[in-house]
């Protein structure tokens, strides 16, 4: 299967850079570029892509707002995958929060890059501790004070665990393993989990884990 991407960010020389290395791999074609949030939209809107790179801070429209548009319009059918930078940290919530599946750094390493997209493509979240869970840990406290508390109270205490275990980065056969469950009960739990919470992906997921307490700053698996 070939990953329709399009690739959004102001600076042309990062741009055309990725365009060009995307360009290289049988799997992957680049429908769409755009300079700016609001030109990321309606190149989205013409070419559908299942993936989305977007640069977070970006003219006229920035790349969180750009994300929520074409998640929105697309009914979730365009992955997004972010591009940021360590000096970005402040915004890595709110991307999150919009949907986005994951970050990319922009001086990621090719075998980086290629991987991200992939992963984003697939509907998995790209969870690095290196750069959202880091970033989530600095911010969550103060975003968390200005939006409605969501509470653990219609999850069961296994829903709980599953939680825990997707934000601290574990894979589905991970979790299995831990609880000593079946695959197929994993995929049971976190869908009534996203259900119950309204939750679109394992980003938002983890989102919800910090905001919660469940996970903190530091913790290990």
């Amino acid at each position: 299967m070939v990953i329709r991407a399009m690739v959004a960010d102001d600076q042309a020389v990062v741009r055309t850079g990725f365009v060009s290395l995307l360009g290289t791999q049988d799997d992957i074609e680049v429908v769409g570029e755009a300079e700016d949030g609001a030109q990321a939209v309606r190149v989205a809107a013409e070419t559908r892509p299942d993936l989305a790179l977007l640069d977070i801070r970006m003219p006229h429209k920035n790349g969180i707002e750009a994300a929520r548009e074409i998640l929105a319009a697309s009914d979730g059918a365009t992955k997004v995958l972010m591009l940021t930078t360590f000096g970005l940290d402040e915004y890595v919530y709110e991307a999150l929060a919009a949907g986005a599946g994951g970050f990319l750094l922009k001086d990621a390493t090719f075998p980086e890059l290629l991987h991200a997209v992939r992963v984003v493509a697939a509907g998995n979240a790209l969870l690095s501790p290196e750069i959202t869970k880091r970033l989530i840990g600095q911010f969550i406290s103060a975003r968390s004070a200005a939006r409605p508390v969501r509470t653990v109270e219609d999850l069961t205490a296994r829903e709980v665990e599953v939680l825990v275990l997707i934000a601290q980065g574990l894979s589905n056969a991970d979790i299995a393993g831990r609880l000593t469950i079946t695959d197929h009960t994993v995929k049971t739990h976190i869908n009534r989990l996203f259900a119950k919470m309204g939750l679109r992906d394992r980003a938002q997921a983890v989102i919800l884990a910090y905001e919660l307490g469940l996970v903190r700053p530091g913790t290990q698996p």
